[in-house]
């Protein structure tokens, strides 16, 4: 079957925005923009991938660039496999493949449709739906790596700043305002709390006795630190550790919490004003696409709607569904999502004594742009629910990425809310993640009623920036609008909700410090004479952290070592094309292909390449060392009180 054929969005090369500069050629990808050959025209490779996720797409890239003869395929109609961008058509038959046992590591997979496609009318293909939604921290391994193999040319990137936290069933303002000046204007915060606050800010940032000061509290609850060493209060405490932090529960350790608000910290004001960043048009799905792409301009041969059927590790000759078969001289590295059935048993024994996780996901496409939450010029924004905050007395957070149409992954005048929580006990996830989706309809609702005027008086106001009187929004409710319940529904386009098991901890603790004991990559394959090995599932972080070392981690095992990844001196004149024909962007558009806008001022993609080989995108999750006093995003030296 051919893909192009297939309900699909148009792909990255097909989408490519009117420009008045000629931007750079995007390559075909087989069974997208060109056709795939119905059989293999090739008698061997080196290395056989299944499953084109982003961990896989990242790995095939990789070997390819570096001589390695790689042949890539996927199962599915569509690449990115656990990593997919779908429409809701293939949302209907991805569930529908999940309940009947075809995708290993998802179940209890349901789609909702309000009153049918024909009463609840959309266009399928204006959806691209993240399976597993991710955003980018500016200081992070994979935004260098996107740079540095110049796979970000073929994306849009949209800035992230607004991050959200419910508390006392009220969205509270956010403390993640990062400027001294916002700080000492948030009428919100009383003068001590601002006092102490800064001090924190200081601390985490530019203190050179930051190990020694955290070390009687590195395995203590971070609750503890903050209010013993900073004064800090539960409002506070809450929306550094889980709005800023991204922490899912609530005995988090002080070690483990602070590299993950320092991570947001570090971030912020490194391309702009914002921390983070997303991808246009989808997620994952779309950087899978993008290293993909890279991989065959390196060589790597493609095939859609292709499966594993078996492989002899003695003549190394793989066999394929489609009746064609080929050697593969050296490994075999395998989605589990993919997982042929010639391999369960094996699968199995690999995986025994290995922790799983589970991550429920609540996804909803709602007809409203949800601007309440998100900032000027943006189209995404966080939403936090801390341990305790919602009537299901939820134990872990409950974490929701939105996006409206500005995204590009629905109309304009719609937006996709993302949720998930870790939470073990599946039943109570789910009603957790309900909870919280009730309490967000409730919220938006609020100023939208038409019988909300009886209700109101001053004190449902506040003052602007320009001193102007506004009404107060969901984040800031006064005590009238609060207690307010709006009659009317908010109008849902779909729901889809689903379970994935992963072997990654929600620490990520097995990806940054992994072992045979802890991590299915280590893990030998019975009876494959170490030719067969298996790929993670995605975890449970909403941010692409930890996707690099474990991409690193599989290429060692193929290569015995990664001293070569992504060692590759591309050619001069790409930089050169950079420089001449690549604008500044202004800073009104929402994205533009290749640069990253929202926030700040405009970035040039030269621009982009410059500050990445001034080396400052380090990754921060995974490392405990003192911060770089040259980056200082606070205006940290004029900190005094």
């Amino acid at each position: 079957m051919n893909y192009s054929r297939t309900e699909r969005r148009k792909s990255m090369a097909e989408r490519r925005p009117s420009t008045t500069y000629t931007p750079p050629v995007i390559p075909h990808l087989a069974g997208l923009e060109k056709p795939q050959d119905q059989f293999l025209k090739i008698d061997q490779c080196d290395v056989l991938v299944v499953g084109t996720g982003l961990q896989e797409s990242i790995l095939a890239a990789a070997l390819s660039w570096q001589g390695t003869q790689v042949l890539h395929i996927d199962n599915k109609p569509y690449y990115g496999d656990s990593s997919s961008t779908m429409t809701i058509e293939q949302l209907k038959k991805w569930c529908a493949d999940v309940n009947q046992g075809k995708i290993p590591h998802f179940q209890d997979a349901q789609i909702y449709i309000p009153g049918g496609k024909l009463s609840n009318q959309f266009n399928s293909r204006d959806y691209g739906i993240d399976l597993t939604p991710k955003i980018m921290f500016c200081q992070s391994d994979l935004l260098t790596l996107l740079v540095k193999s110049r796979v970000y040319r073929y994306l849009e990137f949209q800035s992230l700043s607004n991050f959200h936290v419910f508390e006392n069933d009220d969205f509270q303002q956010k403390v993640n305002a990062t400027t001294k000046q916002d700080i000492f204007t948030d009428k919100s915060l009383s003068l001590i709390t601002k006092r102490y606050l800064m001090k924190f800010l200081k601390f985490i940032l530019l203190d050179s006795d930051y190990k020694q000061r955290v070390k009687p509290y590195a395995n203590e609850p971070i609750q503890k630190f903050l209010k013993e060493e900073f004064k800090l209060e539960d409002p506070q405490i809450n929306e550094l550790v889980f709005s800023i932090g991204l922490s899912y529960k609530e005995d988090i350790n002080t070690k483990e919490a602070l590299i993950k608000i320092k991570r947001f910290l570090s971030s912020f004001d490194v391309y702009g004003k914002f921390p983070c960043m997303v991808s246009k048009y989808g997620g994952p799905g779309e950087l899978a696409q993008g290293f993909c792409r890279s991989a065959a301009v390196a060589g790597t041969t493609y095939k859609l709607n292709t499966s594993l059927v078996d492989f002899d590790p003695m003549s190394r000759i793989a066999h394929f569904d489609d009746g064609s078969h080929i050697k593969i001289n050296e490994k075999v590295i395998i989605s589990p999502t993919q997982l042929p059935k010639f391999l369960q048993s094996s699968y199995n024994q690999v995986t025994e004594g290995l922790q799983p996780h589970y991550v429920t996901r609540l996804i909803t496409v709602v007809r409203r742009d949800c601007n309440e939450w998100i900032s000027h010029n943006e189209s995404s924004a966080i939403v936090v629910f801390p341990p305790h905050s919602l009537p299901t007395e939820n134990e872990y957070s409950v974490q929701v990425m939105i996006q409206n149409g500005s995204s590009g992954v629905c109309p304009e005048g719609q937006s996709i809310w993302f949720s998930q929580t870790v939470e073990q006990d599946l039943s109570r996830a789910k009603r957790d993640l309900e909870s919280a989706y009730t309490k967000m309809e409730s919220s938006l609702l609020r100023e939208s009623s038409n019988d909300i005027d009886e209700i109101l008086d001053e004190t449902d106001f506040v003052v602007n920036q320009e001193g102007t009187p506004v009404l107060a929004n969901s984040f800031k409710l006064g005590s009238h609008l609060q207690n307010f319940l709006p009659q009317e529904k908010l109008e849902v386009v779909c729901k889809v909700g689903y379970v994935e098991k992963t072997f990654i901890a929600n620490d990520l603790s097995n990806i940054f410090k992994p072992s045979k004991e802890n991590n299915i990559v280590y893990r030998d394959t019975p009876d494959a004479q170490d030719q067969i090995f298996f790929t993670n599932t995605p975890s449970a972080e909403l941010s692409y952290d930890g996707v690099i070392t474990d991409v690193k981690s599989i290429y060692q095992r193929v290569t015995g070592t990664t001293d070569d990844f992504f060692d590759v001196d591309f050619e001069d004149e790409e930089d050169e094309y950079d420089r001449n024909n690549q604008p500044v962007i202004p800073p009104k558009r929402s994205s533009v292909i290749g640069g990253i806008v929202g926030g700040g001022s405009g970035t040039s993609l030269a621009a982009l390449r410059e500050q990445h080989d001034e080396g400052i995108s380090d990754n921060a999750i995974d490392s405990d060392e003192d911060m770089d006093d040259s980056h200082a995003p606070f205006g940290a030296e004029e900190m005094e009180l």
